[in-house]
């Protein structure tokens, strides 16, 4: 297991004050979540805020697990600076992929559909966007190095495990499948990590 980086335990901590503070003071906590842009309940700097938002203790664990396991190996590697500025860039990606997606979306409803959607609290939370760039960032960075799988428990190296996983990720959201995910935030996260990975390292900066 690889030791906390500094950034990345910085990163931890201020999650789970969010999520402690959201519990505490729901009313507060719901207005940090993105809403859809064009509803009354979107504020700009929700675009921000939602990446360290969760909707219960498990969103958070698997997010800061998968912060910890694979942004501390980058930081480490590539310096605090960089990390952040990756990190935060494959969260913005992530949530202009998905925002992409759901207006096109929204938009094939019709005008009474949207006009009732538009009054739902329809909202997107969560670090797993940016996290998702950090895991492709990893398996760019560090393709032959083996991750262990949870089910099955078995070893696989990291470069396959980007390309299975963020497949899935694409099949589920073109399929719709497990509603309430945002599938295409995930995939937009990794494209943006390897995007960058690909183009630091044609100017051999990392």
């Amino acid at each position: 297991m690889p030791p906390v980086s500094a950034a990345v335990k910085q990163l931890i901590l201020i999650n789970a004050i969010f999520f402690l503070g959201s519990n505490l003071l729901p009313q507060y906590g719901d207005q940090l979540a993105l809403y859809y842009p064009a509803s009354a309940y979107f504020q700009p700097f929700q675009l921000v805020t939602h990446m360290f938002m969760h909707a219960n203790l498990s969103h958070l664990f698997f997010n800061m697990f998968g912060l910890y396991m694979f942004g501390s190996a980058l930081e480490m590697y590539w310096g605090t600076k960089r990390f952040l500025i990756f990190y935060f860039l494959c969260g913005f990606g992530a949530i202009a992929l998905h925002l992409g997606v759901w207006y096109w979306e929204v938009n094939q409803l019709d005008p009474v559909e949207y006009a009732y959607f538009l009054t739902q609290p329809a909202r997107v939370l969560g670090a797993s966007g940016a996290v998702f760039g950090l895991l492709a960032g990893y398996g760019t960075m560090f393709p032959d190095n083996r991750i262990m799988l949870l089910f099955p428990p078995i070893p696989l190296k990291a470069k396959y495990f980007v390309i299975i996983y963020g497949l899935i990720e694409l099949f589920s959201g073109i399929s719709h499948s497990q509603s309430g995910v945002a599938h295409f935030a995930h995939v937009g996260g990794a494209i943006i990590g390897f995007l960058l990975v690909f183009y630091w390292k044609s100017r051999r900066e990392v």
